[in-house]
């Protein structure tokens, strides 16, 4: 991926998204950027996935809906009710149908950002961890000692985030897509 195509995207990403949208991928780029310098992986590829990362997240509930029922996106019960978990399914699609994005390690960095998965690739890990701990995020529990712990250590860091999520999950009572839970117990199984 070459810096100029970074900057096409970057542009349709500002026409995609609403400007809050937009400043939080900027920061998930940036922020994607210095973990694959530290942790040396592809830095275009944590820039591309970052930027697109969240491309569905502004389409509707409905049009996401039939974006996987034309192309066959197997849509859960949970996302059924939840529409807009989907973003991430969606993004994966689009980066793949609109953008041209061939890698598919950053199709699966996006399709899986928001629930994570058991046996995430590196950049995986750190797209999910950079979209949790980018600089604008201001309300996260625990958020500069996981943003510290990000450059220390990437699963332990996976596994506060994914804690985190679970808890605020349960305390506002939210539906919780089951993949964030088995994600979960297989970080916490393996590292220990």
């Amino acid at each position: 991926m070459k810096s100029k195509d970074l900057r096409k995207i970057r542009k349709a990403m500002e026409n995609e998204l609403d400007p809050k949208r937009y400043e939080h991928t900027l920061g998930v780029e940036y922020t994607a950027a210095a973990l694959a310098m530290r942790y040396d992986a592809d830095i275009a590829n944590a820039r591309l996935a970052g930027l697109l990362h969240d491309c569905a997240k502004c389409l509707s509930d409905e049009k996401k809906l039939s974006i996987c029922s034309k192309n066959k996106i197997e849509v859960s019960e949970v996302e059924k009710r939840n529409p807009f978990l989907l973003h991430a399914k969606v993004g994966a699609y689009l980066a793949k149908a609109e953008y041209d994005v061939e890698d598919m390690d950053v199709v699966n960095a996006i399709c899986n950002h928001t629930t994570g998965r058991p046996q995430m690739s590196l950049l995986e890990k750190i797209i999910f961890i950079a979209d949790y701990i980018e600089p604008g995020r201001k309300q996260a529990p625990n958020l500069a000692e996981i943003r510290k712990l990000a450059f220390i250590d990437l699963d332990k860091a996976l596994v506060r985030v994914l804690e985190d999520t679970l808890t605020y999950l349960k305390e506002s009572g939210g539906e919780m897509d089951p993949m964030t839970k088995q994600t979960y117990d297989y970080y916490v199984s393996v590292s220990q």
